[in-house]
């Protein structure tokens, strides 16, 4: 594999990444389906919940989603791994926000993740989610009415 090569897979994978942080805050389930392969696993180890399939990944973010009032994910790079065809990596997030029982939740996570090369670019094989901080005090602000 060039050089070039390599730079242009993690440059895609770091792409991959932020269009799933876009898709899931604009609540785009159709993208988010497209992003993973179709026998991809995602996990949430922290509530018991695992997810299989594009499918299945895509109904349990869209029930996820439905749970808050308001949401808002940073996702921050970490490292990437490339052996050829697939792909193993890191990102680190900030979450918070308001479930629509009033509950607030905000936390620091990393997503542990395997991507594989398509004949359609890369997407994600699996992804892992590692609460490690939580914070359940209620957020002093609200979401801005429209």
């Amino acid at each position: 594999m060039s050089d070039m090569r390599a730079i242009a897979d993690r440059v895609e994978i770091e792409a991959l990444r932020g269009e799933l942080t876009d898709a899931v805050l604009t609540r785009d389930y159709d993208r988010v389906e497209s992003l993973f392969t179709p026998d991809a696993a995602m996990r949430w180890p922290h509530i018991g919940r695992e997810f299989v399939g594009s499918k299945e990944i895509r109904a349990g973010i869209e029930w996820g989603q439905g749970l808050w009032e308001f949401f808002v994910q940073n996702v921050h790079p970490g490292v990437i791994r490339i052996d050829g065809d697939t792909a193993t990596g890191r990102a680190y997030i900030h979450e918070f926000g308001r479930m629509r029982d009033g509950a607030s939740h905000a936390n620091y996570a990393v997503y542990h993740d395997r991507y594989r090369r398509t004949p359609d670019g890369w997407k994600f094989a699996e992804r892992v989610y590692e609460v490690r901080y939580a914070d359940d005090s209620p957020l002093p602000g609200s979401a801005p009415t429209r």
